[in-house]
């Protein structure tokens, strides 16, 4: 079964995007294992001093996780017109080590209206070297539906949307390894 990491651009427990994330672990348990990445808020701030051998442990720890997955899930809120800070921390811990090189990635957005955002976590992405998957990266209308977990997967029209995007990533994680 292939394994993906899904990465939460939000440290609030009452997050969308980590909400959709979590809907996604559940409604494509048959076709994949999707971890859902819960140790963002320890790593530290990114800080090239530190970006040595050995990292700290949370940069190792988020990077063996990330080199071990065969593919990764992305939803990150829009703040003030570009990705969050945690997430961009995240990702400035994963250049000098490469982990997005090649890596089938898929960018769920909680909030259609959150382009600019999604827009440049692309670019970063890309910038990176991973490998969007178009067809795998969607926008989710939960904006005001204050549905947690249970209440995306209980969503017909969510959760077949979420589904068609897993089972595209997941498709063209095989495709790249084939």
């Amino acid at each position: 079964m292939l394994a993906i990491l899904a990465i939460s651009g939000s440290l609030s427990r009452s997050s969308s995007n980590t909400a959709l994330l979590r809907a996604a672990s559940r409604i494509g348990r048959e076709q994949t294992a999707i971890e859902v990445y819960e140790r963002m808020a320890e790593l530290p701030l990114f800080n090239v001093d530190l970006d040595i051998d050995p990292a700290p442990d949370a940069v190792t720890y988020f990077r063996a996780r990330l080199s071990s997955s065969d593919g990764v899930l992305i939803s990150s809120p829009e703040y003030a017109h570009g990705i969050s800070g945690v997430l961009k921390n995240a990702l400035d811990w994963t250049v000098s080590s490469g982990d997005f090189y090649e890596k089938p990635v898929a960018v769920f957005n909680a909030s259609p209206r959150a382009t600019l955002a999604q827009a440049s976590l692309i670019e970063i992405l890309k910038t990176m070297g991973a490998r969007i998957v178009e067809e795998a990266s969607i926008a989710v209308p939960l904006l005001g539906k204050h549905l947690d977990s249970d209440g995306i997967v209980a969503d017909a029209a969510i959760a077949n949307s979420v589904k068609a995007a897993v089972w595209a990533l997941t498709h063209a994680i095989a495709a790249m390894k084939a």
